[in-house]
């Protein structure tokens, strides 16, 4: 047993998997994949669906099988020995110091959207955030799920409201010809596309924290990936509609556009801050799986107070040590005004890299059609990482320099948690 709190429900599963599929993307990356692809980004949001889910699948049997607060890290643990679960420990933490700030940076920008404040103010939504997180995460699980299934319901909302006042039926939606489809364009759609399904491996730490781990993960997982995946597409059949995507605007401002177009300048804000709600949903999802990931590889030393759990059965210290770091660094990069886009590209390469090396333990430790969608998860993330390019070999480096640092011998095996 984990010592985790076991309350997650399949709906409450299916809202955080969603909201953190759909985080800062829902907002941007819809513009973004009509604007190299047009019309044919309508098809390529179902491909890249069809192209993940052998991954999903493959992480659902692995937490259905071995769930585990360690998530990733256990399951490479499994298949490769405990040097390699550390290994994936650290270099899924090696995203704090760039991803977190940079999602809280993205987050904060909505409230710019609205009330035009300047970079001081922006910082201090950003540690807001980072404290109403912290709050929130010293409760159970659950808590964070009501209020990120809320976030979702919105998030359908308003796209569905789009629809309704835009007026858009089905027989408008301007599907094109599959003889007319461009594969170059197609292609950089889908690498661009992809990120939006990055948040599996964060869904992974909370499995042991389901009431029916074994039947809700796998189901939430699914539902979850389904949900988000027809978000996006009803966002992208908007956002084609209304032609509201082009260099001449960001794509981060594509629906409030729309909104203010049907709605009128006093109805930004309410899409301003479902957009907060959203990066503030994915911020808080990893922040959460982080934590949980620090407390599992504290287990190899109990009288750590990193593996202490509070008495609602929260890794409250390593809650604390996660968000201390992301506070630390967030003030860093202000300071130094760090090009957090750049760095971003090499964060998601890492990503990818867990998947890989999730993908090789589940060819390594599943069985029957399961071990298959890892073999075909696995050349997928192959497939990713050459689509990356040269960036990748920053993620390369960084699982490079984490082996060669980290010591040789472990004091324990990876159990199961």
């Amino acid at each position: 047993m984990s010592g985790l709190k076991q309350e997650l429900s399949l709906a409450q599963g299916v809202g955080l998997l969603s909201t953190s599929l759909l985080g800062t993307g829902v907002f941007a990356v819809p513009a973004l994949a009509a604007q190299v692809a047009g019309g044919d980004s309508l098809w390529a949001w179902p491909i890249l669906i069809v192209l993940v889910f052998p991954i999903a699948i493959a992480f659902a049997a692995l937490g259905r099988h071995f769930p585990s607060a360690g998530g990733a890290a256990h399951f490479v643990g499994l298949a490769f020995g405990p040097r390699m679960a550390k290994v994936t420990a650290w270099l899924f933490l090696s995203v704090i110091p760039v991803g977190l700030p940079a999602a809280l940076q993205i987050a904060a920008g909505f409230w710019q959207a609205t009330l035009g404040w300047d970079a001081n103010g922006l910082l201090l939504v950003q540690i807001v955030t980072l404290v109403v997180i912290w709050l929130l995460g010293t409760r159970s699980a659950g808590s964070s799920a009501n209020i990120q299934t809320l976030i979702a319901l919105l998030v359908i909302a308003l796209v569905g409201a789009i629809w309704w006042q835009g007026g858009i039926t089905p027989s408008q939606i301007p599907w094109p010809a599959v003889s007319d489809i461009s594969p170059p364009n197609m292609f950089h759609a889908l690498a661009v596309m992809f990120w939006c399904f990055v948040g599996l491996e964060a869904f992974a730490h909370l499995a042991t924290e389901f009431r029916h781990p074994e039947r809700d993960f796998p189901r939430a997982l699914m539902l979850g990936l389904l949900v988000a995946g027809a978000v996006y597409w009803g966002c992208t059949v908007a956002v084609l509609h209304f032609h509201a995507y082009g260099e001449h605007q960001a794509a981060a401002a594509s629906l409030p556009g729309i909104v203010v177009q049907l709605f009128g300048e006093h109805a930004l804000w309410i899409a301003c801050i479902i957009g907060y709600l959203a990066c503030f949903a994915s911020v808080n999802i990893y922040t959460q799986s982080f934590a949980r990931l620090v407390w599992s590889q504290a287990q190899e030393k109990p009288a750590s107070g990193l593996a202490k759990l509070s008495a609602g059965q929260v890794p409250v210290n390593a809650l604390s040590a996660v968000v201390g770091c992301c506070l630390l660094f967030t003030l860093l990069i202000y300071t130094l005004k760090l090009p957090l886009d750049t760095l971003l590209v090499y964060a998601n390469g890492i990503f990818v890299l867990i998947y890989l090396l999730c993908m090789l333990a589940g060819w390594r430790i599943l069985q029957g059609r399961s071990r298959l969608m890892a073999i075909v998860g696995s050349a997928l993330c192959l497939l990713l990482l050459v689509i990356i390019g040269w960036k990748s070999l920053y993620a390369l480096a960084m699982l490079v320099l984490i082996w060669l640092v980290l010591p040789r011998k472990t004091q324990a095996a990876v159990s199961k948690r």
